[in-house]
């Protein structure tokens, strides 16, 4: 009976599995102001790259879809005028298995949109390249510091609502 617990005990957790199963465009703008409008002078772009993140389960066991939503804003750096907005919607369809419970969410958030970053980059690239601008290339996104803010902005906004109300 002691190897049996000996046994258990020293059992290792199964192997996480994880398999892409799809990636797509979601929903996909781009506006160029700057062609719209015109420019009457010299163009610095000023970019700045929003990211808001999002995971479900869905029907399918095992099955996750995760969703990077980016909005991409570029401003004249001199006179603050807008020249492109993109906006992009692009998701991941993955089957996970074997991740406790409590590090599902957390792998949802950050391990599978770090594998979907290299698509969207080059989607955002293209994109930019296509409207008349010079290829964005993205830096890397720090998905596990996106992670943490996301968590603390929860936490502060629990904090802030009034306790004991009915």
């Amino acid at each position: 009976m002691a190897d049996e617990e000996n046994g258990a005990a020293g059992a290792e957790q199964p192997q996480i599995k994880m398999h892409v199963l799809t990636q797509f465009v979601r929903d996909l703008s781009f506006e160029n102001i700057l062609a719209q409008r015109g420019t009457g002078g010299e163009v610095q772009p000023d970019v700045t790259v929003g990211v808001n993140l999002d995971a479900k389960k869905r029907s399918a066991e095992h099955q996750y879809e995760v969703i990077a939503k980016l909005k991409i804003n570029s401003k004249n750096k001199g006179t603050e005028d807008d020249l492109f907005l993109l906006e992009l919607e692009y998701a991941g369809v993955f089957h996970v298995e074997n991740v406790p419970d409590e590090q599902l969410h957390p792998f949802l958030m950050i391990e599978c949109p770090r594998i979907m970053f290299p698509f969207f980059r080059r989607i955002v690239s293209d994109v930019t390249r296509d409207g008349g601008f010079p290829p964005l290339n993205m830096e890397n996104i720090d998905f596990v510091a996106i992670y943490r803010q996301e968590i603390a902005r929860r936490q502060a906004a629990q904090q802030q609502q009034p306790s004991g109300t009915a």
